[in-house]
């Protein structure tokens, strides 16, 4: 029902998709940016829906109690459960957290804003990277530019042994893209 809500909006707001890089990859981490305002999530669902795309994104397993589990499933959300397997184990980092649900699930696509909040940000947070390259699954660079109303996935990144030369190609990539508030969005500066 929300998916259904999310693709009207999408439509009434007048915005397209640029579907000219879609493949057909079982799995990925995808980038979801930029992420400047709350619309942006519900356009990033509707999008990723008319691709076809079963996009998920990660939230810790505690909300996924009563009653937030339900709406969160329902949008998406899978509960990233960082308890240790057997007793002595370490507990599992967040990036090996997500890189393990790749092994358990064989059709997988999760989504990451990597600057990690609506403010301006000039660092991301690099757990896409990491995550996608112990994953080892490509990285879709997915995209809501405003000024155009258009959204998409505008290319696709194998993680490398150069880090450093990845990231300047998705900087490339992003520092043309419009987000809802133009004055928060920034690319990763370390990498420009």
């Amino acid at each position: 029902m929300f998916k259904w809500i999310f693709l009207q909006l999408f439509k009434l707001k007048g915005w397209k998709l640029n579907t000219n890089t879609i493949y057909n990859y079982k799995q990925s981490v995808v980038i979801a940016a930029p992420h400047t305002s709350n619309w942006d999530g519900v356009l990033m669902v509707a999008a990723f829906d008319i691709m076809k795309l079963p996009i998920k994104f990660t939230l810790k397993k505690e909300w996924f109690r009563f009653p937030f589990g339900k709406i969160a499933r329902a949008m998406g959300g899978i509960a990233i459960d960082r308890t240790p397997k057997k007793a002595g184990e370490a507990r599992p980092s967040m990036t090996e957290a997500i890189a393990n649900l790749f092994k358990e699930n064989e059709i997988l696509h999760i989504a990451f804003t990597p600057e990690g909040t609506r403010s301006l940000r000039t660092e991301w947070k690099m757990g896409f990277y990491h995550a996608a390259k112990m994953a080892n699954v490509p990285i879709l660079l997915g995209y809501l530019d405003y000024k155009d109303k258009i959204a998409g996935i505008g290319k696709v990144i194998i993680p490398s042994d150069n880090m450093e030369q990845d990231l300047r190609e998705i900087m490339a990539f992003y520092k043309d893209i419009s987000g809802c508030h133009p004055e928060k969005f920034s690319v990763d500066l370390r990498y420009i």
